[in-house]
């Protein structure tokens, strides 16, 4: 624990989807607290409500019921413009597909947060060929999607959800579509970013990569049944 105010506060937090005249009960009354600076895995099996606690915490998503704080805001009062100025400023993205920009290069795609952010194109560029050296990829810059393999795909996205210095780093899968290898080092990244202050939280399937993590946070169907601390992360034993 930090001892700050947290991160993120939910309370009573549900998702209900319509279908027809079916009502989908993706979240069901989840009440959590993140500490700034924590490092946590959400696991659960297919529709177990992972992705969408992701969405709502990623503000990509609004809740049914309940409420969501962030950064001692309320998510819930914010405008669309004041949730996307928050979204941009004070969280990092990573999927698993790594939802990139086909035409884009590298470095473009490493921009685009800075350039929704208003920074300039000189410090944009000078910003995001740092993100890139910081995650291997300096010499990669004016590469495609097409030219790169999908470990040095991941690279990209994660420089890119790191180029703002997020408070926040949500990350859905990141291991899924890649091999074991370089999954141990897209990890290794997360982990050194977390030791630097970060907060991280992984939607993972996989054991061996929440084990990593200092809490895991279990859902199933859409409610949290375990909430397990650990004194320091596996990988650091």
């Amino acid at each position: 624990m930090t001892g700050l105010s947290p991160l993120i506060e939910i309370r009573n937090l549900t998702r209900t989807y319509h279908i027809g005249r079916t009502a989908l009960h993706a979240l069901k009354n989840v009440s959590l607290t993140i500490e700034q600076g924590e490092y946590v895995a959400v696991v659960g099996t297919s529709g177990s409500g992972k992705s969408t606690l992701l969405n709502i915490l990623g503000l990509l998503d609004r809740p049914t019921e309940g409420t969501y704080r962030i950064s001692s805001q309320d998510a819930g009062e914010l405008t669309d413009r004041q949730r996307t100025t928050l979204r941009n400023k004070e969280i990092g993205f990573v999927f698993q597909e790594f939802n990139l920009l086909a035409r884009a290069t590298a470095r473009r795609q490493a921009e685009l947060p800075l350039f929704y952010a208003g920074v300039s194109r000189k410090e944009s560029r000078r910003r995001a060929l740092d993100a890139l050296a910081q995650v291997g990829l300096a010499d990669r810059a004016e590469h495609r999607p097409e030219e790169l393999s999908g470990g040095q795909r991941q690279r990209v996205a994660i420089a890119r959800a790191l180029v703002n210095s997020p408070s926040l780093l949500l990350a859905d899968e990141p291991t899924g579509a890649i091999d074991t290898q370089t999954g141990e080092e897209v990890m290794t990244l997360f982990e050194q970013r977390h030791q630097e202050g970060l907060t991280l939280l992984i939607v993972t399937h996989d054991r061996e990569i929440a084990a990593r993590a200092r809490r895991v946070i279990t859902l199933r169907d859409g409610e949290v049944i375990s909430d397990e601390r650990r004194p320091e992360p596996a990988a650091a034993r």
